[in-house]
């Protein structure tokens, strides 16, 4: 007995030595399958240069990596995001097959050549992102065999041709399906999972009838393939030609009878539903339309309920809204005066904000901020004092609620001073709210190009740069910490920069594009206006960079971009630009800012004219990555006084006029 004393600790030292060896043998074979990928691909910049020997790509217990674009949950490696990275070369992902806990790939965006890489192999892959590639040639019908986990497959803008493999058909998770911008031909396999979400074949050779599970999807996911019918684009099939038997015949003809009752009433009760859920003008009214901008009365608020803008009217698409999720849901379901239903919750993602239920905003009048492309805006005051903005989205159903909860999480977790948080989000699939807390202060958009008066201040070349500064670090930030996104702001504009309580700036709308109807979006956010969408149909990184480089001009010059054309403006300052430095150079700079800006220092106006113009280069290969311009601004200074000391830039009494107030913010309304 006296020997037992000390075994059981040496006992324990033992297990636990065995676990902690485990442990590095699993790290060290996770790390050995990465640098033998690492080892097959191209990177000439550099993006994996965190890939070493010597460290692990994830440690125990840990969720972070010290290695590039690695995804770790609890020690283990969960997924690969190595999107934007200008990695070339062929993808072998058999090489990967050693990762036993890999669940989800992306190499988005980058410049992968060859054909369909075997994905087959990991078996266990949730999720498969591999598009904006040069990846092409036909896909084997059974490329997707035996993935029963298998969820989101992102095969858009590459060249893959033949058929699309019937093996999709055969994934019974699957949720999302993006094909769009390739080769495919033949028909669209007869796709019927009960939880798929997405189907966008745009773009491609397809024909026949699209399977009747997804025709209630949205007509743009299916445009650009001369060949499809049926709903919901609203092209007719052409009927089969086979002449049955008599007996046939009269089944069919008895099918078809009750198939027509059957629809004739069910579109009669729809328009019965319509009508009765229909507002009225009036409500119409309310829904916060504001007057023509040639209106003089468009300048004023005006005020209406959200009871009466309909808000509590249907049933709750969040019915079954997780009580488990990251946000705590403020509020149980409530009966609703207008139709009966239970109301959905209203969802905090900030623990630190305030707390207020939904019904506290439907009963809250709602200051009309304005009504931009991509919803209406209100201002809402709860009993409390506390004064919220409401942005109403009609067009947010890119994705399910899943992804959609799963984003506003991720939302909800960005902290930078130059963000303006996510406080709260509503979902509902009609509509989705997005509230956030208000900013009494104007936008940049309305201090450069809003009413002036005669004597009204302006913004100084101090408080510009500060702005310039605080959207880079945004911007940066935003890279960081959503580097899975294609375009990780997306609707990036002067409209959309507010100015806190020292004028700081502060990024509303970004990150919206995952979640945004695509259709919508192509018309309605700045990423889309790019010049590499315009030519080649594709959105990337450096969309968000050409957005910044038009900002930086707007704020430089005083122009409008919509005054003529962004088109105008950048031809503009790009044969400014190139003269040569000479008084006649600065003169036209000066003569062209309005009000003579304050305290201006032409030479670091010129450095950063010249930084403008390098992001929105319209050649996407030569222009600046962001983090290099946000570099290069951050070496510009603004003009000091004679004591010294960094001249006070607008946010101070002397250069905006703090007492001016035309009744309304522009918070969010774009």
């Amino acid at each position: 007995m006296a020997t037992a004393g000390p075994s059981a600790p040496l006992g324990i030292l033992f297990l636990s030595g065995l676990v902690f060896a485990t442990i590095l043998s699993a790290n060290a074979s996770d790390a050995d399958v990465l640098l033998k990928f690492k080892a097959v691909i191209s990177d000439p910049a550099g993006a994996l240069r965190t890939w070493t020997a010597d460290t692990a790509p994830c440690t125990p217990k840990a969720d972070d990596s010290s290695w590039a674009g690695v995804i770790c949950d609890n020690g283990t490696v969960l997924g690969l995001q190595l999107e934007g990275m200008r990695l070339s070369g062929t993808l072998d992902l058999g090489l990967l097959a050693g990762l036993a806990g890999l669940r989800t790939l992306s190499f988005m965006n980058n410049s992968f050549r060859g054909a369909m890489p075997d994905v087959k192999r990991l078996v266990g892959l949730r999720s498969i992102y591999l598009s904006m590639n040069q990846l092409s040639g036909p896909i084997a019908g059974d490329a997707f065999d035996g993935m029963w986990s298998l969820k989101k497959v992102h095969l858009s803008q590459n060249g893959f041709s033949g058929p699309i493999p019937a093996s999709l058909a055969a994934a019974p998770k699957l949720l999302e399906l993006k094909l769009d911008g390739n080769r495919f031909e033949g028909a669209i396999p007869d796709l019927r999972q009960k939880e798929l979400q997405v189907v966008n074949v745009s773009g491609n050779s397809l024909e026949g009838p699209i399977p009747a599970a997804l025709a209630t999807m949205d007509a743009d996911l299916f445009a650009g393939n001369k060949g499809l019918c049926g709903a919901p684009l609203g092209v007719p099939c052409a009927s089969s030609s086979v002449s049955p038997s008599n007996k046939s015949s009269s089944s069919a003809m008895a099918v078809s009878l009750a198939i027509a009752v059957v629809a004739t009433v069910g579109i009669v009760g729809l328009a019965l539903l319509a009508l009765r859920r229909q507002p009225s003008r009036v409500q119409e009214e309310q829904l916060g339309r504001l007057p023509s901008s040639k209106n003089s009365s468009a300048k004023k608020a005006r005020t209406a309920s959200y009871k009466e803008n309909k808000l509590e009217e249907g049933p709750p698409a969040d019915e079954r809204q997780s009580e488990s999720g990251r946000g705590s849901g403020s509020g149980s379901g409530r009966k609703s005066a207008a139709g009966g239903h239970e109301q959905g919750r209203l969802v905090f993602v900030k623990e630190d904000m305030v707390r207020f239920e939904l019904h506290d905003l439907l009963k809250s009048s709602a200051e009309v901020l304005g009504a931009g492309k991509l919803g209406c805006s209100y201002k809402a005051t709860l009993t409390s004092g506390h004064s919220m903005v409401v942005k109403r989205f009609r067009d947010m159903n890119r994705v399910g609620k899943e992804d959609f909860e799963e984003h506003m999480r991720r939302l909800g977790r960005l902290a930078h001073p130059n963000l303006l948080p996510l406080v709260a989000y509503y979902y509902r699939k009609e509509e989705k709210l997005l509230v956030n807390r208000y900013v009494p202060n104007r936008s940049v958009a309305h201090l450069l190009h809003g009413d002036r008066k005669p004597n009204s201040a302006t913004l100084d070349w101090p408080a510009r740069l500060k702005i310039v500064k605080g959207v880079g670090r945004a911007l940066i930030y935003l890279y960081d910490e959503l580097s899975m996104l294609s375009v990780p702001h997306g609707h990036l504009k002067s409209a959309n920069v507010l100015l806190g309580d020292s004028f700081e700036p502060l990024l509303t709308d970004y990150a919206l594009v995952p979640v945004m109807n695509q259709s919508h979006a192509a018309h309605a956010m700045e990423a889309y206006r790019s010049p590499e969408r315009k030519q080649f149909g594709r959105t990337s990184k450096k969309s968000d960079v050409w957005s910044f480089g038009l900002l930086i001009l707007e704020l430089l010059t005083g122009k409008n971009p919509s005054d003529q054309g962004k088109e105008d403006l950048l031809s503009w300052a790009d044969s400014l630009a190139k003269e040569e430095p000479a008084a006649s150079t600065t003169d036209k700079v000066a003569a062209v800012v309005f009000d003579k800006m304050r305290n201006a220092d032409e030479g670091e106006m010129m450095k950063l004219l010249k930084i403008g113009l390098s992001c929105c280069e319209s050649n996407v290969d030569k222009r600046w990555e962001l983090k290099d311009a946000v570099d290069k601004i951050e070496e510009l200074t603004a003009e000091e006084g004679d004591d010294g000391h960094r001249r006070r830039s607008s946010s101070s009494s002397e250069g905006v006029d703090a007492s001016r107030d035309d009744g309304f913010s522009s918070v969010a309304i774009n």
